[in-house]
C-alpha cells in the first residue's frame, strides 16, 4: 500500500494538481480585493479622490501624476490581474506585477518589521506566491501551458 503512494507518477500528478490548485485559489482570492475596490460598495474612482499619492512612511512622497487613484489601479491589477493568473495566461508577467503592487502595498500601509503586528502578514504571503508563480509559471494546466504544448506541436510538425 505505501509503495502505491511513492511511485513517481503519483508525485508528478499531485505536483501538477496542486500546484495547479495553489496558482488558481490564490488568485481567486486575490480577485475578492479588487472586486470590492472597483465594483463594491464603495467603488473607487479612476481620478480625483482615494489615494492620489503615495507616502511610504515618513521618508518618500510621490503624488501620482493627474491625480490618479492609486486604489483603483491597485483594485484593477488584483480584479484583472487576478483573473488572467487563474487562467494562467501571461502568468509570469502578471505575478510579477501583482508582486510589485504586493510590495507597494506592503510599504505605504504595513511598514514595519514584523507583519503580523501591522496586519502585512497578507500582502506579505501574497508577494511571496506572486514570487513563486513568477518563477515557475503557471504549470501544464493553464493557458500559458497549453500554448506552449501547441508550440512544441507545431516546432516538431
Amino acid at each position: 500500500m505505501a509503495n502505491r503512494f511513492n511511485t513517481s507518477s503519483f508525485v508528478e500528478n499531485s505536483q501538477i494538481w496542486s500546484w495547479t490548485l495553489f496558482r488558481v485559489l490564490a488568485s481567486a482570492m486575490f480577485m475578492t480585493h479588487g472586486y470590492t475596490k472597483l465594483f463594491g460598495e464603495n467603488p473607487q474612482p479612476f481620478r480625483g479622490s482615494g489615494m492620489t499619492s503615495i507616502n511610504i512612511g515618513e521618508l518618500i512622497s510621490f503624488p501620482i501624476p493627474l491625480e490618479i487613484n492609486a486604489l483603483f489601479f491597485a483594485g484593477t491589477v488584483e480584479f484583472f490581474g487576478g483573473l488572467l493568473l487563474a487562467l494562467g495566461l501571461w502568468t509570469q508577467l502578471v505575478a510579477l506585477l501583482a508582486a510589485a503592487l504586493m510590495l507597494m502595498t506592503y510599504l505605504t500601509l504595513h511598514l514595519a518589521w514584523f507583519p503580523t503586528i501591522n496586519r502585512g502578514e497578507l500582502a506579505a504571503m501574497y508577494f511571496i506566491s506572486f514570487l513563486l508563480l513568477v518563477a515557475y509559471g503557471g504549470g501544464p494546466y493553464s493557458v500559458d501551458g497549453w500554448r506552449e504544448v501547441r508550440r512544441q506541436e507545431k516546432m516538431n510538425n
